[in-house]
């Protein structure tokens, strides 16, 4: 069982931090062409903010999979694991659609997508680990803030 669940967390891992680095390499191709052109707001952090914050992101995703993942088997558990990917799989986009498309409108659409299956997910996971659900907040607040840091670039830029 051990193992087993060894080999899940490597996945879990695997998984979340793969989607962040494939996506990652979408946003550093553009990070000083097309992104540093635009107008940013002033409470725009400096790009070697991003990378770090991601990356410890990903791997708290991952270790909340984790959690949820090695519950025994239900429907409600199934649920919660689909919601999960869907966040994620919108997570992956975003990065596309706003750093490798330049459709800063459309990527705030999927961003606004993305906060809200987040919020979901916590809510699904909470029912079975307060850990999983927890490890999931700092993701949360991140992404409120890079809504609102999306939001204000699309206006600044349109």
């Amino acid at each position: 069982m051990k193992t087993k669940n060894n080999i899940r967390l490597l996945y879990s891992l695997l998984i979340t931090i793969g989607v962040g680095a494939i996506a990652g390499i979408a946003t550093a191709s553009n990070i000083n062409a097309w992104y540093a052109q635009l107008t940013k707001p002033s409470f725009n952090p400096p790009n070697s903010i991003f990378g770090p914050v991601w990356t410890v992101l990903y791997i708290l995703m991952g270790i909340a999979l984790f959690l949820v993942w090695k519950q025994p088997a239900s429907e409600k558990k199934s649920t919660a694991l689909g919601i999960f990917f869907v966040q994620l799989f919108l997570n992956f986009c975003w990065s596309f659609i706003f750093f490798y498309f330049h459709q800063i409108g459309f990527a705030l659409i999927d961003i606004s997508l993305l906060w809200i299956f987040i919020i979901i997910t916590i809510f699904q996971f909470s029912k079975f680990s307060r850990l999983a659900s927890w490890l999931l907040v700092p993701y949360i607040c991140w992404v409120s803030f890079a809504t609102i840091l999306n939001a204000a670039i699309f206006h600044l830029n349109s």
